[in-house]
């Protein structure tokens, strides 16, 4: 994990003054956006956030910066009317502010209250704050700036609590059926399942979890001459290439993931895939040079794709409670297969990897093309080598293979994923367009 108090490297080239004088106006630099995500990430890694948990923190964080947008610059709309209960808020009165700053405090003031180790981030702001005024920001522009932001995020976090998620904890805990072809907790760390009740949250642009539901799995069968059978062996008969492995670990993103040393299960930290996807938007928002207020509507649509995405994918994976490969190989075919890489905690189908990454990718491919080529360096902190991709969909397209290649998925659920993913995406654009 990287060190909260390192964020000095990154705060840089955020403040750039129009000039030099006390009351001037803070330019903030967009990039500004991508480290307050990727300051975020590090405190899901922190807390072993879960991934669908860690879409719901960016995209209520990556809104309240928005709203402060929306209330400045005329040429981005409100969410209100456009995001499933999204009140009409208020706009703050206060003095001298900068409204990109105001922005950037949002989000971190909306993590910082989300998050349970949210008030690591502090450490962040308390450096950001201080780069503004060694540039020569005004005491009177960061005070107002802050009373902005939290008057912003105090709405936001209102509007969020009112998503249900916080009712979760009435529900019955959630019991594995046991029956043949169902999902069961795997080794080595036989994790209870990862939010089942999801699909109780409220959605931000989808009429409900389930609108679009996908086709059923194949049908699970013990018969040697199933159609289930052949997608085992589909995944027991895989050489695993090396370039198979170096994509599937690139990919992995899984926060629950332990490694055996000796007698000891040591737990292994990872970003959730909503956070490589973030990486990744803002990777793109540098390439293509999108200004401050660009910037921070593409972070909260691809965020509010992302919450979406992971609802309508949860919603199929507790509804058909498939099998995972490792547990119906090791039963069926050979009990001593194992994948490449270690199976998540919920059932098999949809893959949320081809959901969430093939919306993403439809929704960037919205704001820069079909044919934007980038270099994703979001694992390299994590001592992975950066990967080139022709196109968001092609990065797409490698994410949910990679789930095949390291074992923990069936194909149908990374074709039908992708396919659900991508209607994900298309709709998050309709409703949020430009």
């Amino acid at each position: 994990m990287v060190n909260l108090n390192k964020g000095w490297l990154f705060i840089a080239v955020i403040c750039l003054l129009a000039s030099c004088k006390n009351d001037s106006p803070v330019n903030i630099s967009p990039d500004a956006i991508g480290h307050v995500t990727l300051q975020m990430t590090d405190v899901m890694i922190h807390d072993v956030t879960n991934p669908p948990l860690s879409a719901r923190f960016f995209a209520y964080a990556c809104l309240a910066g928005y709203e402060v947008i929306s209330q400045n610059d005329t040429a981005y709309k409100s969410m209100h009317g456009v995001l499933n209960d999204y009140p009409q808020m208020t706009k703050p009165e206060v003095g001298t502010f900068s409204y990109q700053l105001s922005a950037v405090l949002a989000m971190l003031e909306t993590a910082k209250k989300m998050q349970p180790s949210g008030a690591l981030l502090q450490t962040y702001q308390n450096r950001l704050l201080d780069s503004c005024r060694k540039e020569g920001a005004s005491e009177e522009i960061i005070a107002g700036s802050q009373e902005y932001a939290v008057a912003i995020s105090k709405q936001i976090l209102k509007y969020a609590k009112a998503d249900k998620y916080n009712l979760i904890s009435n529900f019955p805990r959630y019991e594995p059926e046991k029956t043949p072809g169902t999902w069961y907790p795997t080794p080595p760390g036989y994790f209870p399942p990862v939010e089942p009740y999801f699909k109780t949250v409220r959605p931000f642009t989808l009429d409900s979890a389930a609108q679009f539901r996908p086709e059923p799995p194949v049908a699970f069968s013990e018969d040697k001459n199933s159609a289930f059978f052949k997608l085992m062996k589909l995944n027991y008969d895989d050489k695993k290439e090396p370039q198979h492995r170096v994509m599937a670990a690139f990919w992995d993103c899984n926060p629950f993931a332990l490694e055996n040393k000796g007698h000891l299960l040591v737990g292994m930290k990872k970003i959730s895939p909503g956070a490589h996807w973030m990486g990744i938007t803002n990777i793109a928002c540098k390439q293509g040079k999108t200004d401050f207020s660009k910037t921070m509507l593409i972070n909260a649509a691809v965020a509010v794709g992302l919450m979406d995405g992971f609802m309508t994918c949860w919603e199929e994976k507790f509804r058909s409670n498939r099998i995972r490969p490792e547990t119906a190989i090791r039963k069926y075919i050979d009990p001593t297969w194992m994948p490449f890489l270690q199976t998540p905690p919920f059932p098999e189908y949809l893959s949320g990897h081809s959901v969430i990454s093939s919306a993403s990718a439809v929704i960037l491919t919205h704001y820069f093309g079909d044919k934007f080529e980038y270099t994703d360096t979001v694992e390299e902190r994590f001592g992975l080598k950066a990967r080139k991709f022709a196109s968001f969909m092609a990065a797409a397209e490698e994410s949910g293979m990679s789930r095949f290649y390291g074992g923990i998925h069936f194909m149908d659920a990374i074709e039908n994923g992708q396919k659900q993913g991508v209607q994900v995406g298309e709709w998050v654009v309709k409703k949020v367009g430009d």
